[in-house]
């Protein structure tokens, strides 16, 4: 297991496109915003293949405290969840 995979919040595990996916929650550092815990999420694929990078999404968690980001991130049905990840994954052709 790589120093990637070991770093974030885990939230679930959803299916994709055939595959299975694991949703971490990902904190992003803002100097300019020590008040606030903003964080993205990260897919990881379970049967990822070596140098696979995962798939991020932007900042979408903007909460004061990391109790409120973390139940956030918590609350996002499969659905929505699902259409998190189809937005960061490469087109298909």
């Amino acid at each position: 297991m790589n120093a990637e995979r070991k770093s974030g919040l885990h939230v679930t595990t959803l299916a994709h496109a055939g595959r299975i996916w694991e949703a971490y929650l990902e904190f992003a550092d803002d100097p300019h915003r020590p008040d606030s815990y903003r964080a993205r999420l990260r897919f990881e694929a379970a049967d990822g293949e070596e140098g696979e990078e995962p798939a991020r999404t932007g900042v979408i968690i903007i909460e004061p405290s990391y109790e409120e980001a973390v139940q956030k991130a918590r609350a996002f049905d499969d659905r929505q969840l699902e259409g998190f990840l189809r937005s960061v994954l490469p087109e298909r052709e």
